[in-house]
């Protein structure tokens, strides 16, 4: 009697339950935590100052409080939800880091050292779904949005790496892998904790969001009236070329976004800043400098210019200075305000996502 096969049965592995990071709280929101659970509500500045000021790794080291207020603490927060992986400094001083999230995804950070000062550009997904042609942090798509906890923690790892040169982070730039304003609720209250008196106490004009160009949230950010630094990331001067490098084109049309900067400027009275990547041969002849000039034409803005960093994934190629000063000196020629942004960490994995996508690699071919 032939015996019934039976098939393998697969068991789905459930995602492990985030659990929050203390880091996610404004000191109001401490309050109301500590008064429903018992406590005094003073107790939240005590807390603030050892995660902010103090910078303590256990709840332990939190002398001043109770062991009963520490161990509620623990309870009910994580104070640390990210490890290091991979920690990659370059001959400037630019830091790449790697972090390791609860779940087991990984992200990335760069601190990188300006004249004016530290800046730290940070990660709002793992992984993102706008699918610039490109970028390197939308191969593989998007496979969650981070807690904004875990947006804060990442500055706060970096403070962490310079107090041991006596340094601090005076600069925020929200860059990294991920659409900023696809995850916009988590954004917005890591931008109150890191410009908050009692969190990180980062001026709010020292920090700077951009956005590929979801246009309901440019209205939105422009009603919020903040002091906070804008960039669109734009690329191209026309919808067809535009398109072509960045599908978000496909859904929010460039003239239409066009018109939401113009709200942005005129509602805030602040300046924009138009980002735009350089890839020979496609974005990078006069023609399309002219082009760039007149549809930006009568918007307060600033205009920065990217060479291309190199992605291994990708076809596209870094411009030729000559062809980088052409484009500069006819945009000025228009009386455009444009500079040339300065590389970071060309000898290290210096393009947004490319240290997360060759780690990524090399856990799918051991």
């Amino acid at each position: 009697m032939d015996q019934e096969i039976q098939k393998p049965v697969r068991v789905k592995k459930e995602k492990p339950q985030l659990r929050q990071s203390i880091y996610s709280l404004l000191p109001e929101e401490m309050q109301t935590w500590l008064k429903d659970n018992g406590e005094k509500p003073f107790r939240a500045g005590q807390i603030f100052d050892w995660l902010y000021i103090k910078r303590v790794t256990t709840f332990d080291e939190m002398s001043n409080l109770s062991k009963e207020l520490r161990d509620k603490l623990a309870a009910d927060f994580e104070l640390s939800t990210l490890s290091t992986l991979i920690k990659q400094e370059s001959k400037d001083g630019t830091i790449k880091f790697l972090f390791q999230l609860q779940d087991g995804y990984s992200i990335e950070t760069v601190l990188m050292r300006h004249e004016y000062g530290n800046s730290v550009c940070v990660t709002t997904q793992v992984g993102c779904r706008i699918g610039c042609s490109f970028c390197a942090s939308t191969l593989g798509g998007l496979k969650r949005h981070l807690l904004a906890g875990e947006i804060v923690e990442q500055v706060v790892n970096v403070q962490k790496a310079l107090d041991e040169v006596g340094e601090r982070v005076s600069h925020v730039v929200i860059m990294g892998i991920g659409e900023p304003f696809d995850n916009y609720d988590a954004m917005m209250s890591f931008l109150k904790v890191i410009n908050h008196e009692k969190g990180l106490n980062i001026g709010a004009r020292h920090i700077t969001v951009s956005t590929s160009g979801i246009i309901p949230s440019i209205y939105k950010f422009a009603d919020e009236q903040l002091q906070i630094n804008f960039a669109l990331s734009l690329h191209a001067p026309n919808q067809e070329l535009r398109l072509r490098l960045m599908p978000i084109a496909k859904a929010y049309k460039l003239p239409d976004l066009i018109e939401a900067i113009r709200y942005y400027t005129e509602k805030t009275g602040r300046r924009v800043s138009f980002e735009y990547g350089l890839f020979g041969g496609v974005n990078d002849q006069v023609e399309h400098a002219e082009e760039l000039a007149r549809l930006i034409k009568g918007i307060k803005c600033h205009v920065n210019l990217i060479p291309v960093n190199y992605v291994p994934e990708r076809d596209y190629v870094r411009t030729p200075k000559n062809d980088i000063f052409s484009f500069e000196k006819t945009l000025k020629n228009h009386g455009v305000n444009v500079t040339i942004r300065r590389e970071h960490g060309s000898d290290i994995d210096a393009a947004c996502g490319q240290l997360r996508a060759k780690e990524r690699k090399q856990e799918t071919t051991n």
